[in-house]
């Protein structure tokens, strides 16, 4: 059976705003933003003297309500004067005339409150709020870490009445009931509520119905039927009590509370986080305050982790060691692994990066690391060298190589290249973060009688014009202008034809704008050639590139004379009728300087625009570089003008 531990603080606001003003006393920088009284500890009640304080003077906070400014929270000197909560501000000063007030922050009251749940997860992994002034931990299953319920409760209260907070404890099997037996009307100075287990109905019978936090509207009608008490709420007839009321809802909300503060219905609770797939906790004897004790309570932590998650046959890729300072502030470091591991020597060789940024403050009494992101870890025996191993690439070594590069630059700094189905090379792959294996590319998965020409060894994000005499209509470049240096072809090899991503144009005409979204070109040769889909009259065009910006030269692998390995075709070596060579060269040099025709306009454009394909080619030129060109679109597809061609690439 679950069980439920609330804690209820009844003065969370002022404890706060207590606790900012000894911060800013301590440090000698007072907050222009809030004006508060001095606060004093009343050493008049010594089994209250951390529990209940008092203020030398009546203080409220004000929050702004219908009719103005009304309070919202009052000292005991405040409540002893008549000031209630809900009364106006003006009221209250005139109740009280040198009454001391601020306005009421719930920004960092929520916060505040926030941080103190995160601490709290030294004694229980799911810690939620209640509210604006509670807590609710599930202690199922933790107690024995204290030797016992009450042991665990007198633990929680020694360290908030240390802390200088008022509140209450309730202990019970249900998340409701918790809440009802802090809110039992009793002064914050009294022991932990707990009642046994299966007992809530008779630790709940004699407790007022304001406990079950039911609306005031609610509780005024309630009292008017002479239910003051919830155990009073057992024995009517639930019909009976629907027709006391106006409203079957208000009635139906009576009974949905109690039934969940019985068991009867289920409570939901959210927590601040899950819990931790595995947990170990180390409390210190003595505060630790030098590195060499924080290093061995994190050994200590890690063989015990391992150890469990070696007895689940899984490892975990997320490790995070949480240190409670004796101050009750809390500081956490985290590491992940790339696969899941269980090795301490591996996780501890993580820490060493991030451990050294953990402040102990004023000592830290309170080590836990916890295990998430678990999954079965993959067994098999490894090979005595790398000269026998099957694959080229061991997994584990690359994991681990790869997590001590993310434990010392960070969590996303390690990527690797991802396949894509697409179908142009530039936007085949992805940038993505290493998961702990190289991902299968196409090359890999390809069956028996596919084949996939060779890809460059460096390819540009986006491809560049060049200006090109080829032959039509497939035929290889022969010389090429790319970032204004002639290039003449010794050797070619290709086309390699990519169809275009048809799909990617459906529904939407103006995606088939390619690049710059121009063409221009000037035919040579043959006119009747570049229209001829079977290729059997042949001649020379050239090619006119848009302009491109000026970019700066990149280095190119030399590369010899032999054709690269894994070729499957034969080098092609393009040849000029030496009569005509000159005759071209000085007609494309001609039209090289000629002036630029205007850019047609959109709308021209997208009139004739069409996504087009594309054929590749691998040319090598007299220097022995390497380039990796393709022509956008095909003579006579009618699918736009003259063809352009571009370089996407260097290498084999």
């Amino acid at each position: 059976m679950k069980r439920f531990l609330s804690i209820w603080f009844p003065d969370w606001p002022l404890d706060r705003l207590r606790r900012l003003r000894k911060r800013e006393q301590a440090t000698c920088s007072p907050s222009p933003k809030v004006q508060e009284p001095a606060l004093a500890q009343d050493p008049a009640s010594p089994g209250q003297a951390r529990n209940q304080h008092t203020e030398t003077q009546p203080f409220v906070l004000h929050e702004a309500g219908a009719g103005g400014m009304r309070v919202v929270a009052a000292n005991g000197p405040a409540r002893a004067a008549g000031i209630e909560t809900g009364l106006t501000l003006s009221d209250a000063s005139a109740r009280v005339p040198r009454l001391a007030s601020a306005a009421i922050d719930r920004a960092a009251d929520q916060a505040a409150l926030t941080q103190l749940a995160k601490w709290m997860v030294r004694y229980t992994p799911l810690v939620a709020l209640d509210g604006l002034d509670g807590l609710m931990l599930e202690t199922t299953g933790c107690d024995h870490l204290f030797g016992g319920e009450q042991a665990m409760a007198d633990a929680i209260s020694t360290s908030l009445a240390r802390a200088g907070y008022a509140f209450r404890i309730g202990l019970a099997d249900t998340p409701v009931a918790a809440a009802a037996l802090v809110r039992d009307g009793r002064p914050p100075g009294v022991g932990p509520a707990i009642v046994a287990e299966g007992q809530q109905r008779e630790g709940l019978a004699d407790l007022p119905m304001a406990a079950l936090r039911l609306a005031p509207d609610t509780l005024t009608l309630l009292r008017r039927f002479g239910l003051t008490r919830i155990g009073q709420l057992y024995g009517i007839d639930r019909k009976a009590l629907s027709r006391r009321f106006q409203s079957r809802q208000v009635a139906g909300q009576v009974m949905t509370v109690l039934d969940q503060a019985l068991g009867l219905r289920p409570a939901p609770l959210i927590p601040l986080r899950p819990a931790p797939d595995y947990a170990a906790r180390l409390p210190c004897p003595e505060p630790l305050i030098e590195r060499d004790g924080i290093h061995a309570g994190l050994s200590d932590l890690t063989e015990q982790v391992c150890a469990d998650l070696s007895a689940h046959g899984c490892g975990a890729r997320r490790f995070t060691l949480h240190a409670f300072r004796a101050d009750g502030t809390l500081a956490a470091v985290s590491v992940s692994a790339a696969r899941p591991v269980r090795t301490p020597k591996h996780i501890l060789g993580l820490f060493a990066e991030t451990l050294d940024t953990l402040d102990p403050g004023y000592g830290i009494d309170l080590l836990l690391l916890e295990a998430d992101r678990t999954a079965p870890m993959e067994t098999g025996i490894r090979p005595l060298s790398t000269a026998l191993a099957s694959k080229a690439v061991d997994a584990t070594d690359l994991a681990a190589l790869a997590d001590r590069l993310v434990a010392r630059l960070g969590d996303t700094r390690v990527s690797v290249l991802a396949p894509e189905a697409r179908h142009l090379p530039e936007a085949a792959c992805r940038i993505t973060p290493f998961q702990g294996r190289l991902p299968d590319w196409p090359r890999d998965r390809l069956t028996p009688g596919q084949t996939m020409g060779p890809r460059p060894l460096m390819l540009f994000d986006r491809p560049e014009p060049v200006d090109v005499i080829a032959e039509v209509p497939d035929g290889p470049p022969l010389r090429f202008v790319w970032r204004r240096v002639p290039r003449r072809v010794v050797r070619a090899d290709g086309p390699e034809r990519i169809a275009p991503e048809w799909w990617t144009y459906l529904g939407d005409p103006r995606a088939a704008s390619r690049h710059d979204g121009s063409r221009s070109g000037l035919a040579l040769g043959d006119p009747d050639a570049a229209s001829r889909h079977d290729g059997s009259r042949s001649g020379l065009a050239f090619s006119s590139a848009p302009h491109a910006p000026e970019q700066p030269r990149q280095p190119l692998p030399p590369l010899g004379a032999s054709a690269p390995a894994g070729a499957s075709k034969t080098w092609l070596v393009p040849k000029m009728d030496p009569r005509a060579d000159a005759n071209h060269i000085e007609k494309a040099r001609a039209a090289l300087h000629a002036p630029r025709p205007e850019t047609p306009s959109a709308g021209a454009l997208l009139a004739t625009s069409r996504p087009r394909a594309r054929d590749y080619y691998r040319a090598e030129d007299a220097a022995g570089l390497r380039y990796w060109l393709f022509r956008d679109g095909l003579y006579g597809d009618g699918r736009g003008g003259t063809p352009v061609w571009y370089v996407h690439g260097v290498g084999p």
